[in-house]
């Protein structure tokens, strides 16, 4: 689905991405991971064209990306944020339903597909006429999903999704959203700090340190032969309850 070669981006002095050679594979999830500033955010926003390579390439099932490409390219692939990235103004159809309108969709087909999408995503059919301060994080965090759904594309791109919710309410999302990746079988690309959450729904895990990949595969091999200290440092860092409460 997609491919980068040697793909180098700076900002000033700052390194974000070192030469990076990734295959994403089609119809799997694939998840980066990473301390703050690695380049997950940087790598998954060159997917969809948000940054362009100081050198290198990146391609997009097998051609060139393209910078005349980008609005067709960005109807294929749906782009998540973490809170969902509403805009306020309007309500939860209205954010769902944009690009849709902007795109000649008739009403009654926009109404069909938000019910249905809405329904998928387990958000109540009242929920889709509040604002996003009238809805609760998880709630939000559905819209923003039900939106890059909206037109059935071909890839899902999700930057911490789940990074600013309560546990449980990330834990229900996880498991929603698992079962409706494994349903709707699309390429699906995920940036998270929560290693747990990487392995619960990647097929592969990427881990990057200063803007390279320093180890990639699944979890469970980062886990038992991790290539270096520091994979075997960040595989192991997060405290589980046990460890904790003594």
């Amino acid at each position: 689905m997609f491919d980068l070669h040697q793909v180098h981006r700076r900002f000033g002095p700052a390194t974000g991405l070192a030469g990076v050679d990734l295959h994403i594979a089609p119809g799997r999830t694939t998840a980066l991971i990473g301390p703050s500033g690695a380049g997950k955010s940087t790598l998954l926003r060159m997917l969809v064209g948000l940054e362009w390579p100081d050198r290198g390439e990146v391609r997009f099932e097998g051609a060139l990306l393209q910078r005349a490409q980008l609005p067709a390219l960005r109807r294929r692939i749906g782009y998540v944020i973490q809170e969902g990235g509403l805009f306020p103004h309007l309500d939860a159809t209205g954010n769902i339903a944009l690009l849709a309108r902007t795109l000649g969709w008739s009403r009654a087909r926009i109404d069909a597909r938000v019910a249905e999408l809405a329904a998928l995503c387990q958000l109540p059919a009242d929920a889709l006429r509040r604002y996003p301060a009238e809805l609760s994080g998880g709630q939000r965090q559905r819209v923003g999903l039900i939106r890059a759904l909206m037109l059935d594309p071909d890839v899902l791109l999700l930057d911490e999704p789940l990074g600013a919710l309560d546990p449980i309410v990330r834990h229900d999302l996880q498991t929603q959203m698992r079962a409706l990746f494994e349903r709707l079988g699309k390429t699906v690309v995920l940036v998270t700090h929560d290693v747990a959450e990487a392995a619960w729904f990647a097929d592969t895990v990427v881990l990057m340190r200063d803007g390279a990949i320093v180890q990639q595969g699944p979890a469970r091999a980062l886990l038992d032969t991790p290539a270096d200290d520091f994979v075997a440092a960040f595989m192991h860092a997060q405290r589980s309850v046990d460890e904790a409460a003594r």
